[in-house]
């Protein structure tokens, strides 16, 4: 399925005349508070997030999976999802492979369906916390930090294999998280598991080529309960900065202890120059993965604060990668990857709005509740017109939401690819 201009061109028809006036009063408020608002709204618009290959098909709990029907089957029809999303949010430009789940089959078709559809490959992601089938060896007593040497070489061939396959492909990251870790006290040496990542990590570094980062993520439990190797931010900056100038630490959202200040984190990792890059979700209790700004919009906004300050500041610390990484549990897969675009971008667009001259002040004068007004002020404006504008700019429509819906795009899919199909995946 792919989605025509004149299709997004008659859907904006008639809701162009209430955006502009939304657009314009929000617009002339925004530049009399001294806003660049034609800045603004090009930020918005060059801002792109990766969207997961594995987040495509169906969602529902943790015993059980209930499709909406339509799935993508195949790699190309995953990124033919993705063209869907970048056509109708334009914030979508970018597919993050999960390998060995999409493997492509034919280098170069694949890449001239993403170009035809504008997406680009971003960072590409291992997996060895599973068993693939007819591998010699299981992880399941660890991959990269396994006592066996074995087990341990076979997990960092995996990754080199990964790094091969987003060559050809154009991509530019590795991500590596690893569910390593023990269920009970006394299963593993700590000091041990930690050395065998560290010497397994710099095995995997030598293979990144020059214009590439090693992404290392990093989360405080599960699916081990009793200890993780890469436990947490401190953990994946010292592996880093072990491995080399071209590793990073990878911060997910929903990677942390509950109240953890997330935004603290990101701030010092800039400072540091070693944030590398953001996985977006939403959570309750632990690791939810929950729908983006579904339950903490609020934090979400506080850490693009940092975000935007850092790349403002930070020259120090390269582009980062940007990627959503949530389960739709019980929505259609597509609804939800929309909403979670919006929130994203809704964030960042306060952010922009923050003044960091008179907040800077505000701090350097111990003026407490000054700062709390200049964050919040940020806050509580509706900024919707302005990403509705960038859309608009970039030839997207006004509410994706609504216009995923008014034209039926879940009817189509299931029309063209039947009730059956089952995406690759968790």
């Amino acid at each position: 399925m792919k989605i025509q201009k004149e299709q997004i061109s008659d859907y904006n028809k008639n809701g162009l005349e209430s955006h502009n006036e939304s657009f314009d009063f929000l617009a002339n408020k925004l530049t009399k508070e001294g806003h660049d608002v034609t800045s603004i709204v090009s930020k918005l618009a060059d801002f792109q997030v990766a969207i997961p290959s594995w987040a495509l098909g169906a969602g529902g709990t943790r015993f059980g999976r209930f499709s909406f029907y339509g799935e993508p089957s195949s790699l190309e029809q995953k990124i033919e999802d993705v063209g869907v999303l970048h056509a109708l949010t334009q914030t979508a430009g970018a597919v993050s492979l999960h390998i060995p789940w999409d493997v492509p089959s034919d280098y170069n078709a694949i890449k001239e369906l993403a170009n035809g559809l504008d997406i680009k490959f971003d960072a590409v992601n291992s997996n060895t916390f599973q068993d693939q089938k007819n591998a010699k060896e299981s992880y399941k007593y660890g991959s990269l930090s396994n006592t066996s040497e074995a087990v341990r070489q076979q997990a960092i061939q995996h990754n080199l294999d990964v790094i091969n396959i987003g060559n050809k492909l154009g991509s530019k990251a590795l991500t590596v998280w690893l569910s390593d870790g023990s269920c009970f006290p006394g299963q593993n040496n700590f000091q041990t598991a930690f050395q065998n990542t560290q010497d397994s990590l710099k095995d995997i570094y030598k293979g990144v080529p020059d214009d590439w980062k090693l992404l290392i993520e990093y989360k405080p439990y599960e699916p081990n309960f009793y200890s993780t190797v890469i436990q947490d931010w401190g953990a994946s900056l010292m592996l880093a900065n072990e491995c080399g100038e071209k590793a990073f630490t990878l911060v997910d959202l929903g990677h942390h202890l509950p109240n953890s200040n997330i935004e603290q984190i990101v701030s010092i990792l800039q400072l540091k120059g070693k944030l590398g890059g953001f996985h977006f979700n939403d959570s309750k209790y632990g690791d939810d993965d929950l729908t983006v700004g579904s339950i903490k919009p609020y934090a979400l906004f506080l850490i693009f604060n940092e975000l935007v300050y850092g790349m403002e500041n930070n020259p120090q610390n390269p582009d980062l990668a940007w990627m959503i990484d949530a389960s739709h549990n019980v929505k259609d897969p597509l609804e939800d990857l929309i909403q979670s675009l919006e929130a994203i971008q809704e964030a960042y667009a306060k952010a922009l709005l923050i003044d960091q001259n008179a907040l800077k002040a505000a701090q350097s004068n111990n003026d407490v509740v000054k700062c709390q007004e200049i964050l919040q002020g940020a806050y509580r404006t509706d900024v919707r017109p302005l990403l509705e504008k960038a859309r608009l700019n970039r030839g997207g429509v006004l509410s994706p939401i609504n216009a995923y819906r008014a034209l039926d795009i879940r009817g189509g899919l299931i029309k063209e690819r039947g009730k059956n199909t089952i995406a690759t995946g968790l």
